[in-house]
């Protein structure tokens, strides 16, 4: 009885879904004199459709919540770039295809998540390699070295490495018994946040700080590991806030973005407009002026979100993030061993950390750190990253106890 309320609720919220993207791609449509919003707009629902037909038909004991989940931040994502650079949407729907067939295939194809525990040097090499390659190649986008090009294709190797993160961690400490343990993993991430502060990806270093946090509280169970790592982190940061002009700059708008509302500060300023005028409800989709925001289909997209749909909107935005995480630990209290445990854990801390931090930045809670919200903001690399590790999620949903 409860599998059938389940398989109800999930097709009663893959209906909402549906709805609220037909509606938006319509109104584009009309709005704009645009008929290929329509287009995209089914082409995008039938993508989900069939996935989730795929993963319910052949892979019933999952939990099927986590594809509902992120296919109702991919469709509003996508709603808010094709009404803000159409040309961007129809990119991220290519990325989006990406991401969702290799979400199926690791279901489908990839062994038991228990079958890979134990490669860890493999992980090393691979989070170290990219991250050092990053150093010798990549170029300078707006302040930070993270991005690498070939020909006119850019993918930012910190997003790839963070997986294989999350995967050396688990498989170093999945046996933990002393400190000894904790010895190599504590370097390596030392040596990652390092070389992220190098490269200005201020984000994604405070990212792989709460990933290694997680990771290493659930396997070792001793908040005074998380305490030292605490205080440590605050070193950090007080030494890289001297260190680095880029660190000082960012909190110095932080503080009062008022001051350089014209220079380093537009961004926050517009930012905090858009989020102001769009009040409880919004001004309406295609009623709003997100385009006065630099860059608002990468960083700051939640700011559109909340001048067009209203505060209402943002707020469901981040509590379908809350589920999708309650979803994600969950999986990690039924995986069958303490490998896939660890890497649910590390992956749901990932999409959270990562979600609530650019939300944070956008509404001026802390320091911007220029990071893209997941499922939701255009990018390619953040795209096809998220639906790997939401296809591990799900792997692991299949070999615990499911539903």
């Amino acid at each position: 009885m409860g599998s059938i309320v389940n398989h109800a609720e999930e097709r009663s919220i893959l209906r909402l879904v549906y709805i609220i993207s037909i509606i938006a791609f319509s109104i584009i449509a009309l709005y704009n004199k645009d008929g290929m919003a329509i287009i995209l707009g089914l082409f995008s629902i039938a993508l989900i459709s069939y996935s989730h037909f795929i993963i319910r038909r052949y892979f019933p004991d999952g939990d099927k919540y986590i594809l509902v989940l992120s296919a109702f931040l991919t469709e509003a994502g996508l709603i808010m770039i094709y009404r803000i650079k159409p040309y961007y949407a129809i990119r991220q729907l290519g990325w989006f295809t990406i991401g969702i067939t290799a979400f199926i295939l690791i279901v489908v194809v990839f062994p038991d998540i228990e079958g890979i525990k134990n490669l860890k040097y493999f992980y090393l090499a691979m989070a170290i390699g990219l991250l050092c390659i990053t150093q010798i190649f990549a170029s300078d986008v707006r302040g930070s070295k993270n991005w690498i090009y070939i020909g006119s294709v850019g993918f930012q190797p910190s997003e790839f490495a963070k997986i294989f993160i999350i995967f050396y961690l688990s498989s170093a400490l999945k046996d933990f018994k002393s400190k000894k343990q904790l010895i190599l993993p504590g370097l390596v991430i030392m040596f990652s946040l390092a070389m992220l502060v190098i490269q200005t990806d201020l984000g994604m270093a405070l990212i792989y700080f709460c990933i290694s946090l997680a990771i290493v509280y659930i396997a070792t169970s001793n908040i005074r590991y998380v305490i030292a790592a605490f205080f440590l982190s605050i070193l950090g940061a007080v030494g890289s806030f001297f260190m680095f002009s880029h660190v000082r700059n960012r909190v110095a708008i932080w503080i009062d973005p008022w001051a350089t509302a014209t220079a380093g500060g537009h961004q926050i300023v517009q930012s905090l407009i858009a989020i102001a005028s769009g009040g409880l409800f919004g001004t309406g989709l295609n009623l709003g002026h997100p385009t006065y925001i630099p860059e608002v289909h990468n960083d700051f997209i939640f700011a559109a979100i909340c001048e067009e749909f209203g505060l209402l909107g943002g707020i469901a935005v981040i509590i379908a993030y809350f589920l999708l995480i309650y979803r994600g630990f969950r999986a990690a209290i039924y995986a069958s061993d303490t490998f896939s445990r660890l890497v649910a854990v590390g992956i749901s801390t990932m999409i959270g950390a990562q979600a609530f931090i650019i939300i944070g930045g956008v509404i001026k809670l802390i320091p911007l750190t220029g990071i893209t919200l997941p499922l939701i903001s255009y990018g390619g690399s953040s795209m096809v990253i998220s639906y790997v590790a939401l296809g591990v999620l799900q792997k692991i949903s299949e070999t615990g106890l499911g539903g």
